[in-house]
């Protein structure tokens, strides 16, 4: 998703914005506070150091104010994004539909996307897009693991499966433990294939929508938030042992045999048994348990 290019003092409060706004607040106090104390400090009796020591108290006379000024903006703006993402998942966990995704910006769906990964306890970083076609967008972080999540708002057409060895490739890059796509429509049956056994996730629309429901509703104390039979399955609890949910009916993992970890579905790619679907241990390749 293209990003205009900004200048550095608002680089510097975009990434203030993503800390919580609280953080942006406490460094402004301490930032004043240091700077502060330098800038009033009397410089010192050494000829050789009094021209050095005069241009650094100037600049903390004039960093005493604009530092701060920049953390409680960047405070700001990361309550205004928090409202906001709190006000688009009130939306949609009161639309009948997923249809409500699809009168959003990217911008606001990204941020849809990250207040539900927060409501199921995650630890969210909007990452402004690192990779290709802002292959990160998100950067979700829980229980000492690191999971990446790229956003494809795309309502015309199906996300194919480019999108994801894309995915697959900045995961490798970023050593991250599974990754995770999220479009407001569909995907091809090509990227579901590719993205069972790499740990990547695949979330369409309905899902998303039913995902938001249920965290929104869990959040908020409410006792119904089962999801109906027939309804878009929920995000898997822990991604790094489910490899792929992707919308749809899906069926109940065996335990492997040999170490006791989950199994997942996997492609045969070659032999007599190609193309055909297989049970694979998720621990694979330290552990090669197969069942049919």
């Amino acid at each position: 998703m293209g990003r205009k290019r900004s200048g550095g003092a608002e680089n510097v409060v975009d990434v203030l914005a993503m800390l919580p706004w609280w953080v942006g607040v406490v460094l402004a106090v301490v930032s004043y506070w240091l700077l502060h104390r330098y800038a009033v400090s009397p410089i010192g009796a050494d000829p050789r150091a009094m021209a050095s020591a005069a241009v650094m108290k100037g600049l903390a006379t004039a960093g005493q104010y604009l530092v701060p000024g920049l953390c409680l903006a960047g405070a700001a703006l990361s309550a205004l994004r928090r409202w906001q993402r709190k006000g688009l998942a009130d939306q949609v966990a009161a639309g009948t539909g997923a249809d409500v995704l699809e009168a959003m910006t990217w911008r606001e769906f990204e941020m849809l996307v990250g207040e539900a990964f927060r409501l199921k306890g995650y630890r969210i970083e909007e990452s402004g897009g690192r990779g290709a076609d802002g292959g990160i967008d998100l950067v979700l972080r829980k229980s000492g693991k690191k999971f990446l999540v790229q956003c494809k708002q795309w309502r015309s057409y199906k996300v194919g499966v480019g999108v994801i060895r894309e995915h697959f490739g900045v995961m490798t890059a970023e050593k991250a433990d599974g990754g995770i796509v999220v479009t407001s429509g569909r995907f091809t049956a090509e990227a579901r294939v590719f993205a069972k056994g790499f740990h990547i996730e695949l979330i369409e629309g309905e899902a998303l929508f039913q995902m938001i429901k249920e965290a929104r509703a869990a959040s908020v104390g409410e006792t119904d938030a089962r999801p109906a039979q027939g309804q878009a399955p929920q995000l898997s609890a822990e991604l790094s042992t489910a490899v792929v949910h992707a919308a749809g009916p899906t069926e109940a993992a065996p335990i492997c045999p040999n170490c006791s970890s989950a199994m997942v579905r996997r492609i045969a790619r070659r032999g007599a048994n190609a193309g055909n679907s297989f049970w694979g241990c998720s621990d694979y390749p330290r552990c090669r348990s197969t069942a049919s």
